[in-house]
């Protein structure tokens, strides 16, 4: 059975999508630890991001990259944070998070519950710094 971001990126799920190309896909989290909190998976459903080939894995972080600075760009914090959990959802993915102190990126605080329009802001205003 397809894993939810499976869905997603086909689209049968809707998102607040920040950037795609042929292999990766980035969006908004939904219930974000902070403000602009984005993943990143791989369009290819692996379950665990060490068993993605090195090649891939090397181009998922470069296109993570990209987002994280188009995140840094958007909203305002002194650096995105890097997490990779992958217990919540079978497919890997990679959590950039904006963080001005290290209890930002604590996956154990409660989660926010932004409303539709504040999500379709956020992940506007990231897309609009893209490739700045």
């Amino acid at each position: 059975m397809p894993s939810i971001f499976s869905k997603i990126i086909s689209g049968e799920i809707a998102c607040y999508k920040i950037a795609e190309n042929d292999k990766f896909f980035a969006f908004l989290d939904v219930f974000p630890l902070v403000q602009g909190h984005v993943l990143v998976v791989p369009k290819t459903e692996t379950d665990y991001i060490f068993d993605i080939a090195d090649a891939d894995l090397a181009e998922m972080m470069v296109f993570a990259k990209m987002v994280a600075k188009a995140i840094k760009l958007a909203v305002p914090c002194k650096r995105i944070g890097v997490a990779v959990i992958g217990l919540e959802v079978p497919h890997a993915h990679i959590h950039l998070v904006p963080m001005n102190t290290a209890n930002d990126i604590n996956f154990t605080q409660p989660k926010l519950s932004p409303s539709k329009d504040e999500l379709a802001q956020i992940a506007e205003n990231i897309r609009s710094k893209f490739f700045s």
